[in-house]
């Protein structure tokens, strides 16, 4: 997928979650900024257009790229969860693991696998695939951040 970068400063978000029958692409603030919501966090971040896409898995190739479509003129664009990945093929691929719980859904196994970055606070029981570059993030320090975003740079070149 290529970005148009229309403008470098700002970038965008979007949220899938799985539904049983229906297709949808929301993006009213108000349901956006909902409480502890991902779309919330994402806005507090500093996204410039949050969108949150429900589909089943079924349709989630029609619906996806539509919603990516609606934030080409931004500069980036981050995507929340896993079946999305599969099909989108992003110019970067960054797995988060949060907390360890020594096993993850088929979905994120396989994302794991196609990640290029996975990052951690605490060291997985989970195999990680040898051959991904693996960045242990701590909020106390910033130093595995950085060398995370200049690795990431350097992928986007």
């Amino acid at each position: 997928m290529t970005l148009c970068h229309s403008d470098p400063n700002k970038w965008g978000a979007i949220k899938y979650t799985k539904t049983a029958i229906y297709s949808s692409i929301t993006d009213t603030p108000d349901i956006l900024a909902q409480g502890n919501k991902d779309t919330a966090r994402l806005l507090k971040a500093g996204a410039e257009n949050v969108l949150w896409v429900q589909s089943p898995a079924e349709g989630l190739q029609e619906v996806m790229p539509l919603a990516v479509t609606r934030l080409l003129h931004l500069s980036g664009i981050i995507i929340e969860g896993n079946s999305a990945i599969e099909f989108l093929k992003p110019d970067v691929v960054i797995f988060i693991l949060g907390r360890d719980t020594g096993t993850l859904k088929k979905s994120a196994v396989k994302i794991l696998d196609m990640a290029d970055i996975i990052l951690f606070e605490e060291e997985p029981s989970v195999k990680l695939p040898v051959r991904k570059k693996k960045f242990k993030i701590a909020l106390s320090s910033p130093s595995g951040l950085d060398e995370c975003i200049d690795y990431i740079q350097g992928l986007l070149k």
